[in-house]
C-alpha cells in the first residue's frame, strides 16, 4: 500500500495526521566543529518518509495509554538483580528530574543538578506531587525508549533513525550549523527553548523558559517541523556508538554514515550493568552556551535505555513504500 495522507479512510487519515512528508536524498551528516561525537562530516542517505511535525505530547500519549492500558517504564520499581550495588531508597518507581542549583557549579558532576525522584513518571514529570494539568500541549517526558517504541507501534509508525531525524532537523539546509541557518539568535530572536543564561542555576528574567514549553512555540524549520531543537531530547531507532562512520569502500568522496550495535553502544562508565544506549538528537531546555551546546542537527548523545528523564521525548516516522 503506498502511504499517503490523501487515501480515503479514518484509520490513514488519523495516521498521517500533523505529519509531513520529507523527500529523502543524500545530505552532509554531522559536524566536525563543535565535540568529538559528532566528528566526521560524512555523506548519509534517506528515502523518503513522513515525520511528526512536533513532539509527542501529553495529549497524545494519554491517548495512547487510555487505549492501551500501557505502563510505562518509570511506573515500575526497578529489580535489583538487574542493578548490582542498587541503594534499597532506590528500588521504587520514579526518575530523574532536573534541579537548578542556587548558585555557579561545577559543570563537571551533572549529579549537582539531577535528582532521582520517586514517583517521577510521564503523568508527574516533576515527582508525585506534580501533574501535567496544563501541559497537554507539551511534549511528554519521563519516557524511557521502551516506552517510545511502544506507542510508535500502536500509532502504527516508527521511531526515525538517526540520519532520518538529522536530515528532516536540517530543514534543507546544507551544512548550516544550526536549524535556522549560521547564527543561533538571527536578529537576537530565540528560535528554539534552550537554556538562556548560566546553566544550571541563572535564568534572565522575562527570556526563555526552565522547562517544557508546548510544542509549536518556537519558529518552525524549512520543512515545516516544530521543536526539532530544543526542548526535549529526542529518542532515536539507532544504538549509539561513537565511531558514527566507516571508511568508504570507494577510492574517493567522504565516508558513509553508520549506525552502531548493542554491544558497542553499552557505556564503558558503567561496565557492570552493561545498559545499551540509544541515540537521542536535537538538543533540550537544558542546552545552554556554557554547557551542552547542542541545539543543533548534528549533536547526539548516547542515552541509557533505561533512563528516562524530565527533558527526553520523541517524534516517530512513517516510511514510505
Amino acid at each position: 500500500m503506498s502511504r499517503s495522507p490523501t487515501k480515503a479512510g479514518g484509520t490513514v487519515r488519523r495516521k498521517f495526521a500533523d505529519m509531513t512528508l520529507i523527500r529523502g536524498r543524500e545530505f552532509l551528516m554531522g559536524s566536525e566543529d563543535h565535540y568529538a561525537e559528532e566528528a566526521p562530516v560524512r555523506r548519509a542517505s534517506v528515502g523518503d518518509f513522513w515525520i511528526d511535525q512536533h513532539p509527542v505530547t501529553n495529549r497524545e500519549f494519554a491517548a495512547f495509554v487510555a487505549d492501551t492500558g500501557y505502563i510505562t517504564f518509570a511506573e515500575i520499581p526497578p529489580d535489583p538483580r538487574d542493578y548490582p550495588g542498587l541503594a534499597p531508597e532506590m528500588a521504587t518507581a520514579g526518575s530523574a528530574v532536573f534541579m537548578p542549583t542556587e548558585g555557579p557549579v561545577s559543570l563537571d558532576d551533572p549529579g549537582l543538578w539531577w535528582r532521582f525522584v520517586a514517583g517521577a513518571d510521564w503523568r508527574h514529570p516533576l515527582g508525585a506531587e506534580s501533574s501535567i494539568d496544563g501541559l497537554m500541549d507539551h511534549p511528554v517526558v519521563q519516557i524511557a525508549w521502551v516506552d517510545a517504541a511502544a506507542y510508535a507501534r500502536w500509532a502504527g509508525k516508527a521511531l526515525p533513525s538517526e540520519a532520518e531525524w538529522e536530515f528532516a532537523a536540517r530543514g534543507g539546509l546544507e551544512g548550516a550549523p544550526f536549524a535556522w541557518g549560521q547564527t543561533l539568535r538571527p536578529g537576537g530572536q530565540a528560535m528554539a527553548n534552550y537554556w538562556e543564561g548560566e546553566f544550571p542555576w541563572s535564568h534572565p528574567e522575562g527570556r526563555g523558559v526552565r522547562r517544557t514549553s508546548p510544542v509549536g512555540a518556537y519558529p518552525a524549520n524549512g520543512y515545516g517541523l516544530s521543536d526539532m531543537i530544543g526542548n526535549v531530547w529526542e529518542w532515536t531507532g539507532d544504538w549509539y556508538t561513537e565511531a558514527t562512520a566507516e571508511p568508504a569502500k570507494g577510492c574517493c568522496g567522504p565516508p558513509r554514515a553508520r549506525t552502531g550495535e548493542r554491544a558497542e553502544s553499552v557505556d564503558p562508565c558503567t561496565p557492570d550493568l552493561l545498559i545499551p544506549r540509544k541515540v537521542a538528537k536535537g538538543g533540550s531546555h537544558l542546552c545552554a552556551v556554557n554547557y551542552c551546546r547542542r541545539y543543533r542537527p548534528g549533536a547526539r548523545i548516547g542515552q541509557a535505555v533505561d533512563s528516562p528523564t524530565s527533558h527526553i521525548g520523541f517524534r516517530c516516522v512513517v516510511r514510505r513504500d
